[in-house]
């Protein structure tokens, strides 16, 4: 765990770092070790500071650091070398995880830390005040886009501790009074109740509560048409019954109708992965489990229960879960990380089709970094998202580590919290999935939502988790002067 903070360190050192020489300052460890200063800064960027712009120390030794100390400055080719050295000898899948980090530096994103509190674990974003504007949403909070410094309040803001967990771990914008204004929908702790917040259409006044229903399971229920009528509907397990919920058509503020699929499967409170997606093609989506997908029947059935179809995607039991067709070939796959609280992603091939669906399975990222193509491993990949971050016309991965889920008691809990996009690649037949780091200081929480929050086509990141809300905006790719290429 320690080398693989460590190795993290080194590789955003070493990609980050600006050429040229940089002023050094020294100063004593309690152990009396001299540590060099890049920058001047001190702290490392996993410690709990809230300064973004902090860059980690790095230690030079014998006769580089007497050196470096008495000219007062040291040559960044010079630092690099010695980082490279370090990381090959720490991990020898380096040069992939450093192509992979090259590969990066196309995708720049602007990094925008809204709060420094934990709310929540969720966040989103819609046009809340309808000026044409996103407006980002997390915990009790909406900050006004398109420049995000101003803050309302949705209910009475309370912060949590760390140690613990937030009444908020998901959170949809839908406009479900129909009134022309987007509510909020926020999903409690796992168990408990699910509210909206009914939008004051632009008043300054806290926004009126409304039961939807009062015991959601699962920890990664959705807002999703499931039904196919145009209308999204709230998909999640109760007394181990998986369903949904639809919205009242005379009464938005009534308290949703749970409509069950299954039989009860015993699912408790605490259950993960859970997904709405076409798996068989028939143009009605279907709803996904760790366990296996249930068929959505045909408008004409008159079975109670939807029909199982085992297979296990994810034992533990993962996060969010979809099905799409990443390898082209025309019909959906499944992707689903492997277990919030652990290890892996992994992506579901459609082998055979027809009466009976069978799937091979695809490992994106393991335990190891050896499972990785570029090296790159992390743990509790508790929130995904699909979006087409590249503008290939492919939809990708999005997702990152869970920060602190539980006290850092989880395998991996102390490495550092970070954000990746896997760019989805179609290579002759296979599927490549290349990897890009977007931040190395937040993660994500039990949500993390991609889309065009700025308006300018690029999708963007929304992140709310136990270090705060943040907004990641895409940039445009930069352009090498020399050969008129984007990188």
């Amino acid at each position: 765990m320690l080398l693989n903070i460590l190795l993290n360190e080194i590789l955003e050192l070493i990609v980050h770092l600006p050429d040229g020489d940089v002023r050094l300052t020294q100063f004593a460890l309690e152990n009396g070790e001299k540590t060099i200063i890049i920058g001047g800064f001190t702290r490392w960027p996993w410690s709990d500071h809230r300064d973004p712009t902090m860059v980690p120390a790095t230690r030079l030794a014998g006769r580089a650091h007497e050196e470096a100390t008495k000219q007062g400055s040291w040559p960044m080719t010079h630092i690099k070398q010695i980082l490279t050295c370090l990381a090959l000898v720490l991990n020898p899948w380096y040069p992939m995880a450093l192509l992979a980090d090259e590969q990066h530096v196309n995708y720049v994103f602007n990094r925008m830390q809204l709060s420094d509190q934990f709310y929540s674990e969720g966040a989103t974003y819609a046009d809340l005040n309808r000026d044409g504007s996103a407006d980002v949403i997390s915990g009790p909070y909406w900050y006004a886009g398109p420049d995000f410094t101003e803050r309302f309040e949705i209910y009475d803001p309370k912060p949590f501790d760390i140690k613990g967990y937030s009444l908020n771990f998901l959170m949809f914008a839908h406009d479900i009074n129909r009134d022309g204004w987007q509510d909020v929908l926020v999903i409690g702790h796992p168990g408990k109740e699910v509210h909206w917040f009914e939008n004051p259409r632009g008043g300054s006044k806290l926004w009126s509560k409304h039961l939807i229903f009062d015991v959601v399971d699962n920890e990664s229920p959705t807002l999703s048409d499931l039904t196919g009528d145009g209308r999204p509907e709230l998909v999640f397990h109760t007394a181990g019954q998986l369903g949904y919920a639809e919205i009242p058509q005379d009464d938005p503020r009534q308290p949703w109708q749970f409509r069950a699929i299954s039989a009860d499967q015993g699912y408790t409170r605490y259950n993960h992965g859970l997904g709405v997606g076409d798996v068989n093609g028939d143009g009605r989506a279907d709803l996904l489990e760790k366990n296996g997908w249930w068929e959505q029947p045909t408008a004409a059935s008159t079975e109670e229960n939807w029909q199982f179809h085992p297979v296990e995607f994810s034992k533990a039991g993962g996060a969010q879960m979809f099905a799409y067709d990443l390898d082209g070939d025309g019909d959906n796959d499944v992707v689903t990380s492997k277990a919030a609280q652990s290890y892996g992603l992994a992506w579901f091939e459609i082998v055979a089709a027809g009466e009976s669906i069978a799937f091979r399975e695809h490992t994106i990222m393991g335990d190891l970094p050896e499972q990785n193509e570029y090296g790159v491993v992390f743990s509790q990949l508790h929130a995904l998202a699909m979006t087409d971050m590249d503008g290939d016309g492919v939809k990708d991965i999005v997702t990152g580590k869970r920060f602190w889920a539980h006290g850092g008691r989880d395998p991996g809990g102390r490495d550092p919290a970070v954000l990746y996009w896997f760019q989805t690649v179609r290579d002759d037949g296979r599927v490549r999935f290349i990897p890009h780091r977007i931040d190395l200081n937040s993660g994500v929480g039990t949500q993390v939502v991609a889309g065009d929050v700025n308006g300018d086509d690029r999708p963007d990141i929304v992140v709310g988790n136990k270090k705060g809300a943040f907004l990641f905006l895409q940039r445009a790719p930069s352009v090498d002067q020399q050969t008129g290429q984007s990188q």
